[in-house]
Parts: structure tokens; C-alpha cells; sequence
């Protein structure tokens, strides 16, 4: 049984800690998660019983988001199926190339919790076929 004296985000933090990830809270629901055996860095955003997880894959110039990269990025058959990607406005002529995904929380018991675990997996084994998949495109030039 959840313990319902404890906020939402709390419960999601203790649960990612509990599970060896190193979790911080940046906001009131914001957190920020770091797979320790990795490194890699997402956040976790709690609006509502929706929670929204982003993991920046890289920061770019502007000038290397191509059509051809957005065909590769949106194709079906990319490989990547349990996220997206999304580009975002990083300021000075940068973009940033994000994967994201969700799921939705009923009354966080165990279901709610091997949805937020599944998510911050797909995302952690995404950004791998990410690299795989853009990763030569994106860099220096």
C-alpha cells in the first residue's frame, strides 16, 4: 500500500532511490534523475497525474538539424519505439535534441511504479540506439 501522506513526487523519488538511481528535486515537481552506472541525466516532470520524462541527448548548432536528421528521427523504423525525440530552442543558434516519454499515475501502487521504472529504462536503452542512430550526424563538425 503507497503511503499517501507523502507527495507524489516525493513517493516517485524514494522509489528511482530505492532503485539505486541517484534523484534530486530541482522543483516542487521537478526531479532530476542520474543513472549511476552510466551517468546519463534525465528529469522527471509531474504535472498533474501525468509524468513527463526528457533526457537531452545533445546540444547542437542550429545548422546540423537537417531534413534528412528529422527523417531519421521521425521514421517508424528507427528503432526507437518507446520514446521520441524533440527539438528545443537552446539559445545562441543552438538546439537542443531531446528523447521523451510519459505515463500517466493512478494511485501509485505497483502498477504506477513499473510504469515509472519501464519509462526511465525505455528512455536509458533509447538514448543508446539514439547515439547509434543520429549520433555520427550530430557531431563537431
Amino acid at each position: 500500500m503507497p503511503d499517501t501522506t507523502s507527495s507524489p513526487v516525493a513517493l516517485i523519488h524514494d522509489l528511482l532511490a530505492r532503485k539505486r538511481y541517484a534523484v534530486s528535486e530541482l522543483d516542487a515537481n521537478v526531479l532530476r534523475i542520474q543513472d549511476l552506472e552510466s551517468g546519463i541525466v534525465l528529469r522527471a516532470v509531474l504535472e498533474g497525474e501525468i509524468l513527463f520524462l526528457s533526457l537531452v541527448c545533445m546540444v547542437v548548432p542550429r545548422a546540423k538539424i537537417t531534413s534528412e536528421l528529422m527523417k531519421k528521427m521521425l521514421a517508424a523504423d528507427n528503432g526507437i519505439s518507446t520514446s521520441h525525440f524533440q527539438l528545443y530552442d537552446a539559445g545562441d543558434n543552438q538546439i537542443a535534441v531531446t528523447l521523451n516519454n510519459f505515463c500517466k499515475l493512478q494511485e501509485l501502487g505497483p502498477d504506477d511504479e513499473d510504469d515509472v521504472l519501464s519509462c526511465v529504462s525505455f528512455l536509458l536503452a533509447d538514448v543508446v540506439h539514439a547515439k547509434d542512430l543520429i549520433g555520427a550526424d550530430l557531431q563537431a563538425a
